[in-house]
């Protein structure tokens, strides 16, 4: 009997030549990466076990990204990111994209902004491997073909000092996209339309695995935002499987070597499900959970007091170019909030253009707020000075992954979970909007 994906590479990982479903296995890491919100703890806890002297068991596979509550007065996030700087320099972290001057992002060419996003700019994605983070949308990486998943403090720890971790092998579900993609869907709608089908607790400790014909025609940052979700289906990661798009964007980031693996043709699947995507329509995810989800043109009578573009979901550069493409020539109605996910996508929105204009100079004639220094900023709601935070009861289309109460600041916000191409066209109109209205 052959195995899927996941399971590929999770035997070999583990020195294996086959595992199965619900085995416990030992998986050797390739990389682990944790940030500012999760790294005190993970660093905490690495020093109590194994000895305020220990070493990292490698100094080159470990990745420190402060990212989530950086631009803010609040003391304790700000003491949090020095935590990851003295531990960096006590072990001679290669890879740890540092921040001294808050008032001005760009003076620290060292910072990158968003891990998720960040991890594949800096070429630190590659088919075949093993990373662990310390986030729960660690999955986002599964886009490039490798087993990505998030993990605790404790785990985080064990793997700090040891670079294995034991963990089960999930069952994979198979997701299969086939058609011609409509010019109006963007890869948000696909993996909406997922867990509304499945539910937030539909995939609990799966793997899943998408594929077809639709999505080999993807790129990169949309295959992402297909991965990057797999965990608000309760999944323990997601996968594509690598092709040539994959082999381009990391050889154009890493010259360091990795294998691709690949799916039996034989291999089992706990849960197959196809989709013709030309029959699919834009959605959004009613508050307050992620598989809440309702067409697009059944929620248009709902007013809105803002949009939110941005997180490592929807603030990648080719988000914003969605977004910009649909705003060019118009005005918005509602403060709308443009968060870079990093500083690379920030200089991509004052150098790329649609007809001669810049990405920036079109959100600004539509009425859009300056976009803010690249982090995660209000997606995970933050300190109250956090840019973008919803502190009041307000409704909010959002290209966010998450949509509980309280997850963007205030537990009375509704937010509405949106494309960018959704997120853009109710932001014209201030109440949801379907984008083939403008598209």
């Amino acid at each position: 009997m052959g195995m899927t994906l996941t399971e590929k590479i999770l035997a070999k990982a583990s020195g294996k030549s086959y595992v199965s479903p619900g085995e416990n296995i030992w998986v050797n890491a390739d990389l682990l990466m944790t940030h500012d919100v999760c790294g005190p703890g993970t660093i905490g806890i690495f020093k109590k076990e194994f000895g305020s002297d220990a070493k990292v068991w490698d100094r080159e596979k470990i990745v420190l990204i402060p990212d989530h509550y950086i631009f803010t007065k609040d003391a304790r996030a700000n003491r949090n990111v020095d935590i990851l700087r003295d531990f960096a320099k006590e072990q001679d972290i290669k890879y740890f994209y540092d921040i001294t001057d808050l008032s001005n992002f760009k003076a620290n060419p060292d910072y990158k902004g968003v891990c998720h996003v960040a991890l594949a700019q800096e070429g630190h994605t590659r088919p075949g491997e093993v990373l662990f983070g310390t986030d729960s949308h660690t999955c986002n990486a599964g886009a490039f073909g490798q087993f990505a998943t998030g993990i605790g403090n404790t785990d985080a720890a064990f793997v700090m000092g040891t670079g294995k971790l034991l963990i089960k092998v999930p069952a994979s579900m198979k997701f299969v996209f086939d058609g011609e993609m409509p010019p109006y869907l963007l890869a948000k709608d696909l993996i909406l339309h997922v867990i509304g089908d499945i539910s937030v607790s539909g995939a609990n400790y799966r793997a899943l695995e998408i594929s077809g014909e639709a999505i080999s025609k993807l790129t990169m940052e949309e295959r992402m935002t297909l991965c990057n979700m797999a965990i608000e289906a309760g999944g323990k990661n997601g996968v594509i499987a690598p092709d040539q798009t994959t082999f381009d964007y990391v050889r154009s980031r890493t010259d360091k070597p990795f294998e691709s693996l690949y799916a039996d043709a034989d291999a089992p699947y706990y849960y197959v499900k196809h989709y013709d995507v030309s029959k699919l329509e834009p959605v959004v995810a009613k508050p307050h959970s992620p598989d809440n989800r309702a067409l697009v043109r059944e929620v248009t009578d709902v007013k809105i007091d803002r949009v939110y573009i941005g997180s490592c979901t929807g603030g990648k550069t080719e988000d914003f170019y969605h977004a910009a493409k649909l705003l060019k020539g118009q005005q918005v109605k509602v403060p709308t909030y443009l968060v870079p996910a990093t500083q690379k996508v920030y200089n991509d929105l004052f150098s790329i253009k649609i007809d001669g204009l810049t990405l920036s100079e079109i959100f600004l004639q539509a009425g859009c707020i300056e976009p803010a220094s690249p982090s995660c900023a209000a997606c995970l709601g933050g300190p109250q000075d956090t840019f973008g935070r919803v502190n009041e009861a307000e409704v909010c289309v959002s290209t966010t992954n998450r949509n509980f109460p309280g997850r963007m600041g205030n537990k009375q916000a509704q937010i509405y979970l949106a494309s960018p191409y959704t997120a853009a066209a109710s932001a014209l109109t201030g109440h949801i909007t379907d984008p083939r209205d403008f598209l």
